[in-house]
């Protein structure tokens, strides 16, 4: 029997299927579909926390949270927008690959960064941008067990507009659309109310009045007539 602490830790660490998700052999033949085309093991249930699966094996696994494992210079990946859906991934860099965000499952050791690179993965030393901590998920829990109560892979509560309280890995390398300020909000506005009522009224200027206003053009001609200098006729 487990105990409640042990089952704590266990829930710390991210959900059950999380470290069989990283440890499965993929894009082996299944061993049961192996006589088939296309029976590649790129699959893994959530639900089931079995073996990878191949295309075939999915008509067992109906109605079932089922992820697809991706191949990327002999690493595997996972999209983003898969597996965000059930764990927190905050942390661990995303990359662009076939116009697709994804994250590596595992580490991969760089024993020797580039140069001028300032932030290193803190589990296999990967070169990472200054935003990231991890290159993987399988880096993430590393750092997890190690004991940090920053890290976790549990999602957050959702607000009452659906989306997630906090921020996404992948937020540092999207640009964020720019907040209003309330004071902002009340000039908007104010310059709104004023330009229903002008419209209301009939007059001919129907557009907002901003300040300042443009200033009016000035005349270098005739400020020199004014100041007496004789204008000369052409020759």
């Amino acid at each position: 029997m487990v105990s409640p602490v042990a089952r704590i830790e266990e829930c710390d660490m991210g959900p059950p299927w999380l470290k069989l998700m990283l440890k499965a052999n993929y894009f082996i033949h299944c061993a049961v579909h192996g006589d088939s085309n296309k029976s590649e093991c790129n699959m893994f249930c959530l639900d089931c926390v079995g073996n990878a699966l191949c295309s075939y094996c999915l008509i067992s696994h109906k109605d079932h949270r089922v992820v697809q494992i991706r191949r990327s210079s002999y690493h595997n990946v996972v999209r983003v927008n898969e597996i965000q859906k059930y764990i927190d991934i905050s942390c661990v860099q995303t990359y662009i690959i076939n116009s697709a965000k994804i994250v590596f499952l595992n580490e991969r050791p760089q024993p020797r960064p580039g140069k001028g690179v300032t932030n290193t993965c803190e589990i296999c030393c990967r070169s990472l941008l200054d935003s990231f901590r991890f290159c993987s998920l399988g880096c993430k829990l590393g750092g997890m067990k190690r004991g940090d109560p920053e890290l976790t892979f549990t999602l957050r509560a959702k607000l009452k507009d659906g989306t997630h309280g906090g921020s996404e890995s992948d937020e540092s390398s999207t640009p964020k659309k720019l907040r209003r300020s309330p004071i902002f909000s009340r000039l908007m506005e104010g310059l709104t109310i004023y330009s229903d009522s002008h419209s209301s009224s009939g007059d001919d200027e129907a557009t907002t009045k901003l300040s300042p206003t443009t200033p009016p053009i000035y005349n270098h001609r005739n400020a020199r007539r004014r100041k007496g200098i004789p204008h000369r006729a052409p020759f």
